[in-house]
């Protein structure tokens, strides 16, 4: 059963930093590309950044280059998404996503919030 557990959300100042963590299991994590979206109050979803299973990570969203940084532990079947420069805007549900098996798979969400 594939679970992605995603952890590391909570509140913080603008211009502070958090580091997001995706927890994944039931399926070869090494083998898979994984994906970190975010969906914001009345928004569509976006996806904010992917990281190959060779460990490329790539930042999809212009408004967080420079701010947020990807990246992958195949070892431990984890990802994680590092921000920085936090921005009231970056304030959204942040969600693990990875297509395995002809289907999008999701965690839960982990909400972060940028307020002061």
């Amino acid at each position: 059963q594939v679970q992605l557990v995603e952890s590391g959300g909570g509140l913080v100042q603008p211009g502070g930093s958090l580091r997001l963590t995706c927890a994944a299991s039931g399926f070869p994590f090494n083998l898979y590309t994984m994906y970190w979206y975010r969906q914001a109050p009345g928004k569509e979803r976006e996806r904010v950044a992917d990281i190959s299973r060779f460990g490329t990570g790539t930042i999809d969203s212009d408004s967080v280059k420079g701010r947020f940084t990807i990246s992958r532990d195949n070892a431990k079947n984890l990802v994680y998404l590092e921000m920085s420069s936090l921005k009231p805007e970056d304030t959204a549900v942040y969600y693990c996503n990875t297509f395995y098996d002809s289907r999008h798979r999701w965690g839960q969400g982990t909400q972060v919030t940028v307020s002061s």
